[in-house]
């Protein structure tokens, strides 16, 4: 296994969040071939800012939540994502790597009721938070809302909760004297979430630059690439994909998507070429 020396390290800012080393899976762990030995990645992402012993802790709790398996390959301990991490980070491929497509507004919408009693407390309020995950909007009491298209998922949601009894699920067009774009803005933060495209298009148009000039390798081409998915991958969640016509003109999604995907290809190869050499040789 070659090995660089982490000369960026002591320069990398302090970074908390844990989600980080799931980015690193989708990003990086599975394009290289679904495993990562242990010690590069420790290497790599303190090269990024986390620090070694709370990478340890994040590998340790996907290993318990059965993200990950312990599996040696040529000689070096390290481990293997699980078909668990797989199905989840294929679910959420297409909304991270192309944030959620406008939903048809003549498709109509789709409404949730649910009255769960007070002794089931506990599933009430996951199944607001599952409701929240697929991008509804709340709009009354236990009263949520999103694109037609969300029938299916809403309908799993509550099949497995066990809620059938308590929840109705209605689709249908919008008939209502009310705005609609509105009522909308009043059931999501679309204000919060299209400032939070805002943002990233801030923070990172002048690196798009810089890099079509200059293209970036090593451990900048890795720590730029990570950064630029983990900031990113935060921002499709939130964003219910509503129809185009319900929107503000000036909705800064698609700006911020572009810009996004303009980065990854510049970086990603170098990226990846740059992780590629902590990893056996014979493996590559």
């Amino acid at each position: 296994m070659s090995r660089q020396s982490n000369t960026n390290s002591a320069k990398a800012p302090a970074r908390t969040s844990r989600t980080t080393v799931v980015t690193f899976l989708g990003a990086v762990v599975r394009p290289l071939g679904d495993w990562m030995p242990i010690a590069g990645t420790i290497d790599l992402l303190t090269q990024f800012g986390l620090d070694a012993p709370g990478v340890r802790t994040a590998i340790h709790r996907l290993k318990q939540n059965g993200w990950l398996t312990s599996e040696t390959r040529d000689g070096s301990r390290g481990y293997a994502l699980t078909r668990t991490a797989l199905d989840t980070l294929a679910a959420g491929d297409e909304v991270i790597w192309h944030a959620r497509k406008p939903a048809d507004l003549a498709d109509g919408w789709c409404i949730v009721h649910f009255g769960v009693p007070e002794s089931m407390r506990a599933k009430r309020h996951q199944l607001r938070a599952h409701l929240s995950h697929l991008g509804f909007g709340n709009i009354g009491t236990a009263l949520w809302i999103a694109p037609a298209r969300m029938r299916e998922p809403a309908e799993r949601a509550v099949r497995e909760l066990d809620l059938d009894a308590y929840a109705s699920i209605f689709v249908g067009d919008y008939q209502g004297t009310q705005d609609l774009t509105e009522l909308l803005y009043n059931s999501w933060d679309l204000a919060a979430i299209d400032g939070s495209y805002r943002d990233f298009v801030e923070e990172y148009a002048a690196l798009a630059g810089r890099v079509e000039q200059q293209p970036l390798t090593g451990s900048e081409a890795f720590t730029t690439y990570l950064g630029v998915v983990d900031q990113w991958r935060k921002l499709p969640f939130r964003d219910p994909g509503l129809p185009r016509e319900v929107l503000a003109p000036d909705w800064s999604a698609p700006d911020a998507l572009a810009l996004f995907e303009q980065l990854v290809v510049a970086l990603r190869k170098p990226a990846l070429d740059h992780a590629g050499t902590w990893w056996p040789t014979s493996g590559q």
